[in-house]
């Protein structure tokens, strides 16, 4: 697999993989903006109301009669969080030419109904169709609404939440509920015309179609994008040390059974010039899986947790470890957490532990050269990032981390935020049996 960068037109960026190695090729159409409270929610909600319906396809039923005529080539909404860019857009699969009858260009009408849908949606009066947009606003609401059901995510984001008050990570990717309810369709176009306008946009194809075709059908598609000043002043502010000397507690109550506890990490000083293998590696070692310090000692040996795992934030330079815990093991858990932190930074890692975390790491890397769809998200962070290794080459890396590397990230990390979620005293609380 070979990739290439092209600039498409000011702005637009393709990122082709060249690839035989599946039946199907994928596309993806990101528009990148600045995650911002106010217009976080209006950015999400964009490409499910084009998703409903275009000039010429003015509902989702001939959009759907026209994927089955293209061989069930599928054209999804996406919206993502990376770091502090929100991207919204598409993600596109498609059946390979070599597999289908005829001499059908499958890649050119696909990108053709793609450009369709992100140009020319149904409108009224040059205006976004109010009842897409209410349709689409009521369904997006429920999914904002629905976070706290999942107390284990939702103790995650609220950590996050708290953690980063004064960031614009504080934003979720759907934005929030109050800025969801306030859309208007009127609103909404205008906002919709001016991300046209002005983001960067990143495209990415895995396929067996040569990099030329691929462009040719891409400008034809995109022939009647408006661009004007291009939004270049788009990226990810990171913190290196935490908001006050002393890590913050916040503490909410509600009906559970099950408390969540969630301390989060500034990744500090490593993040200057970030080794991205040492930082999987420290996770992976830490608390990302069946053999990390957190899961055998806090889980496993103590008993002081239903699950215990960590996760890292590469783009935003933070650690969050995320644990299930009888309520009144809140400071037992906790104090242990700590230990096994203060133990790493010492350099108390077996040779055992350091072997599992390398090849765990390595492993999931190579394991993402199977998979279009998360080949497409590893390289459209690498894009965002400005990283050009390829999997294979940092799973290679991350093969030769050494215990040294380890201590200087575990050295590096300054605890900003507790969060507890616990019980609220009320009786018939959740059934919560989280375990890894």
């Amino acid at each position: 697999m070979e990739l290439t960068r092209t600039e498409l037109m000011p702005g637009v960026w393709l990122s082709c993989l060249r690839s035989d190695k599946f039946k199907t090729a994928c596309m993806s159409l990101s528009l990148l903006t600045q995650l911002r409270r106010e217009t976080a929610a209006m950015n999400a909600l964009i490409p499910y109301v084009l998703r409903r319906g275009t000039t010429r396809y003015g509902d989702m039923e001939a959009i759907s009669a026209r994927l089955d005529e293209l061989y069930g080539t599928a054209i999804e909404p996406v919206v993502r969080r990376i770091g502090e860019i929100q991207c919204l857009g598409f993600y596109l699969s498609l059946p390979e030419a070599a597999f289908l009858p005829g001499k059908q260009d499958i890649l050119r009408d696909a990108s053709a109904l793609l450009g369709e849908m992100l140009l020319s949606p149904a409108t009224r009066g040059g205006l976004l169709l109010p009842r897409y947009v209410d349709s689409e606003k009521e369904k997006m609401l429920d999914v904002i609404r629905s976070r706290v059901n999942d107390k284990r995510s939702y103790s995650l984001f609220r950590c996050l939440e708290e953690m980063c008050c004064y960031e614009d990570f504080s934003v979720g990717r759907l934005g929030g509920e109050a800025e969801c309810q306030a859309i208007h369709y009127q609103k909404l176009t205008r906002q919709y015309r001016k991300l046209l306008l002005e983001s960067p946009i990143e495209i990415f194809y895995c396929g067996r179609s040569p990099e030329q075709q691929v462009i040719s059908a891409l400008r034809d598609a995109l022939i009647t994008l408006p661009r004007g000043e291009i939004d270049s002043d788009i990226g990810t502010e990171i913190r290196m040390n935490a908001l006050e000397e002393q890590p913050r507690l916040v503490e909410e109550a509600m009906d559970v059974t099950q408390g969540k506890l969630v301390i989060g990490f500034r990744l500090g000083e490593c993040m200057e010039e970030p080794d991205l293998a040492a930082l999987y590696v420290f996770n992976a070692a830490f608390g990302g899986g069946t053999t990390s310090k957190l899961f055998m000692n806090v889980r496993e040996k103590l008993s002081l947790c239903y699950y215990a795992s960590s996760l890292v934030d590469v783009h935003k330079g933070l650690l969050l470890v995320s644990s299930g815990i009888e309520f009144s093991n809140f400071e037992a858990a906790k104090g242990e957490i700590f230990a096994q932190l203060e133990a790493m930074r010492r350099g108390e890692i077996s040779q055992e532990e350091l072997e599992a975390a390398r090849s765990g790491v390595a492993s999931d890397l190579r394991s993402l050269v199977d998979s279009q769809g998360e080949l497409e998200g590893y390289y459209l962070a690498q894009a965002l990032d400005g990283e050009g290794c390829s999997p294979l080459e940092l799973a290679e890396l991350a093969e030769n981390v050494s215990r040294e590397e380890l201590m200087a990230v575990a050295n590096s990390l300054d605890c900003d935020l507790i969060y507890f979620l616990k019980g609220s005293g009320e009786t018939g609380g959740e059934e919560d049996t989280d375990a890894e």
